[in-house]
């Protein structure tokens, strides 16, 4: 069974980062392009960014610049490392598979606030 736990995350002023870490099986992990999203209260799980197995990496829109996205292929570990975090970033994140996707796990709750 395909494991996904999510941590890192915590409450931060705006303005401030925040690093997400996902551990994810290794034979999940190995051959997939891997994702985060987020879902805000009473919205839908939106997509933030994928990495693929070679780094290469895409980005929502609203993103604009601030969140990079980067995976450990030898500890089978997504990040996302977030920077100037605004109130709307508030969510819980979760990661998984782009393409393939496997029970979400329990995901990290992120709330930006003063």
């Amino acid at each position: 069974q395909v494991q996904l736990v999510e941590s890192g995350g915590d409450l931060v002023q705006p303005g401030g980062s925040l690093r997400l870490s996902c551990a994810a099986s290794e034979t999940f992990f190995r051959d997939n392009v891997m994702a985060w999203y987020r879902q805000a209260p009473g919205k839908q799980r939106d997509f933030v960014a994928f990495v693929t197995t070679n780094g290469r990496t895409h980005y929502a829109d609203f993103v604009s610049g601030r969140f990079k996205i980067s995976r450990d292929n030898a500890g089978n570990t997504v990040y996302l490392q977030m920077n100037s975090l605004k109130p709307e970033d508030t969510a819980v994140y979760y990661c998984n598979g782009y393409y393939v996707k496997a029970s979400w796990g329990q995901g990290t709750q992120v709330t930006v606030a003063s």
